[in-house]
């Protein structure tokens, strides 16, 4: 297995091993998750990818997601993102399925609103526009450690309030169903999750992130999008141009991502499956206490 890094301290392309290997050798899935836990962002380049082999390597990493309410693959474990009908027509730009990718082109990290949150995500193309239509990604690790050893100190055990709702409605007022909105309540967490491997900790904000607890909604407000922009900053990121064939695997505790716009009359067409995270992976430490 070759470890071609993609960013400054973060990201890498794994060559010589793929997700066939990972689903099927537990020696090829020992190398793979050490590099994901060194380098939050895995890229594999040329697979022969369907639903079943994705499912597979994801599977070895961890229980699978199940697809929210009110997502395209609701009740399955694929995640469909695209802007394509039923029929395989390119929706109206006034679709929802249009509105979801804008409010995917906020910077947020998966699954952050939900009770049992995710470890990873595991992004495929499947079709793809002439232009657009990248990811980019960006470390909270590293935003972390560039901190104050002061500030640090004062926002490590910080807690703060995630909510799909509070992101959605920064798209569209109606683009979260009142079935959604039941099924997803706000839920809470710390600040910065500790990966139990290497003991390095990360930033956990988001795009949902809008509360800190003792602090007033203007300052929770104000820190949390200071966070984010510093972990944004350019030069900080990684913005990954998707081949046919390219699958992306990034760590959910450590990384921030969100799509890029695309020609809208063209088609584009992803599948994510997502990884639940388990105490191991450092869950336990994130539950607010009481």
């Amino acid at each position: 297995m070759q470890v071609i890094p993609l960013a400054d301290g973060f990201g890498a392309e794994l060559a010589g091993v793929g997700l066939v290997d990972v689903a099927s050798s537990d020696a090829a899935y020992r190398a793979v998750r050490a590099a994901f836990e060194a380098h939050s962002l895995l890229v594999f380049r040329g697979q022969s990818v369907g639903d079943d082999l994705q499912a597979a390597f994801s599977r070895a990493f961890g229980p699978l997601e199940l697809v929210k309410v009110g997502s395209v693959g609701h009740g399955t474990f694929y995640s469909r993102l695209s802007n394509l009908a039923s029929d395989g027509t390119v929706v109206a730009e006034n679709d929802r399925q249009i509105w979801r990718a804008r409010a995917n082109q906020l910077w947020h990290t998966d699954s952050s609103f939900k009770p049992t949150p995710a470890l990873a995500s595991v992004l495929s193309a499947r079709t793809l526009p002439t232009a657009g239509g990248e990811t980019e990604f960006a470390s909270t690790r590293l935003a972390w450690e560039r901190l104050p050893a002061a500030q640090q100190a004062l926002l490590q055990r910080a807690i703060v309030t995630h909510s799909y709702a509070h992101s959605r409605d920064q798209i569209h007022p109606e683009l979260m169903t009142a079935q959604e909105r039941a099924a997803l309540p706000p839920v809470r967490w710390r600040l910065t999750w500790r990966n139990p491997v290497n003991g390095r900790r990360a930033l956990y904000v988001a795009s949902h992130a809008y509360a800190v607890d003792g602090m007033g909604d203007n300052e929770a407000k104000a820190l949390l999008a200071g966070l984010i922009a510093e972990a944004t900053r350019p030069g900080r990121t990684y913005l990954h141009r998707w081949r046919p064939g390219d699958v992306a695997m990034w760590d959910n505790r450590a990384t921030m991502h969100r799509g890029r716009p695309w020609p809208l009359q063209e088609p584009r067409a992803m599948v994510r499956t997502t990884i639940e995270a388990r105490d191991a992976d450092g869950l336990e430490e994130m539950r607010p206490a009481g």
